[in-house]
C-alpha cells in the first residue's frame, strides 16, 4: 500500500499528528473494509464513522468538525458533495487523497471535485474474490486519469476474449486477475468456481476492460450490463460518461430495454442540476457526441 500511496500521510507523521479517514462508506463492504477500516489501522489513522452519508448534512458537519486526510468514496457521493454549496465553502487542506471504488469515476465528477478540493481522485480496483486490491493508481501523478491503474505487486492481470485469449493491445476484453490475492474458489461451488476461474489460474471478473502500451488499465462495464444495439455493444458507462457532461445534468444513469427493431436500445434517466432541462435537449446533447447506435 505505501508503493502506491507514496507520501500522501509523511507530513502527518512529521508532524505527530494522526491524520483522519473519513469512513462514509458502510465497513461490510469490501472496498470501505480493506481501504477504511485495514489500512487505517495499518498507518494509525482516526476512523471516522458516518453512518448514513445520504444524509449530507451530518456528513459535511463531520467533515467540518473533523477534516479528514483522506477520504474514500464511490461517485455518486463524490458527484453530491461537489455540487452542494455549503461543502464547497469548506477547509480542504487537509485533504492528501481521495480515492474512488466500488464504481467507475465519471470524469465530469473528478473535474468537479478537484475545483472544490484541489485534490485528484485516484482510483483502485478489486472485488471481494481478490481480497480485493488487483490493482491501482500511484499517488501524485498529476491528473485524474480514468482509469484503475497498474497491477499490484506479484499480480498478473490480463485482458481475454471469450476462448480465454488474450486479446491484442489496445482491444476490449474480460478483465483478468492471478495473483496470491485471488480467492482459490467458490465455497462448495465447483460449479461456480469452473465458471470464473481459467486452468492456468486467471479469475475472471466479468468487469470489461482495456489496457494501454503503458500497462494501466481501464473498465469500460461490466460484462452483464453490456447493451446489444443491432450487433453493436454499448456500454452504459461510456454513455453515462459523455452525457453527465451537459451543463443542466448532475447524475444520469443508462440501462438497456428491450427494442423490435434493433434488439435493445439504452435509456437514459437523468437527475437534473437545472429544471429547464427538457427530453429534447438530453437527445440532442446525446446525437451531438456519440455515435448513432449508442
Amino acid at each position: 500500500s505505501d508503493t502506491y500511496l507514496g507520501d500522501a500521510f509523511d507530513k502527518f507523521e512529521k508532524s505527530n499528528e494522526q491524520p483522519v479517514i473519513m469512513t462514509a462508506l458502510p465497513l461490510y463492504h469490501i472496498f470501505s473494509f480493506t481501504v477504511c477500516g485495514m489500512f487505517g489501522l495499518y498507518r494509525g489513522c482516526i476512523g471516522l464513522l458516518v453512518p448514513n452519508p445520504r444524509d449530507l448534512p451530518s456528513l459535511i458537519k463531520a467533515y467540518k468538525d473533523y477534516p479528514p486526510a483522506f477520504f474514500p468514496a464511490v461517485n455518486t457521493l463524490f458527484t453530491a458533495l461537489a455540487n452542494n454549496e455549503e461543502f464547497q465553502s469548506l477547509d480542504h487542506s487537509k485533504l492528501e487523497m481521495s480515492m474512488g471504488g466500488g464504481m467507475a469515476v465519471l470524469k465530469d465528477t473528478a473535474t468537479k471535485w478537484e475545483q472544490v478540493t484541489g485534490n485528484i481522485i485516484v482510483q483502485g480496483y478489486g472485488l471481494s474474490e481478490t481480497s480485493p486490491v488487483a490493482s491501482a493508481n500511484p499517488h501524485g501523478t498529476g491528473e485524474f486519469s480514468g482509469n484503475i491503474g497498474l497491477p499490484m505487486p506479484a499480480t498478473d492481470m490480463a485482458i481475454l476474449d471469450e476462448e480465454g485469449n488474450e486479446v491484442a493491445l489496445g482491444e476490449r476484453g474480460e478483465i483478468s486477475i492471478r495473483g496470491p490475492q485471488v480467492m482459490k474458489g467458490y465455497w462448495k461451488r465447483e460449479d461456480a468456481t469452473a465458471e470464473v476461474m481459467t486452468s492456468d489460474g486467471y479469475f475472471r471478473t466479468g468487469d470489461i476492460g482495456v489496457m494501454d502500451e503503458d500497462g494501466y488499465f481501464k473498465i469500460v462495464d461490466r460484462k452483464k450490463d453490456m447493451i446489444l444495439v443491432s450487433g453493436f455493444n454499448v456500454y452504459p458507462n461510456e454513455v453515462e460518461d459523455a452525457m453527465s457532461t451537459h451543463p443542466k445534468i448532475l447524475e444520469c444513469g443508462v440501462i438497456g430495454i428491450d427494442d423490435e427493431k434493433s434488439g435493445e436500445v439504452p435509456k437514459i434517466y437523468v437527475v437534473r442540476s437545472d429544471a429547464s432541462l427538457t427530453a429534447d435537449e438530453v437527445i440532442a446533447y446525446g446525437k451531438e457526441n456519440l455515435t448513432g447506435y449508442k
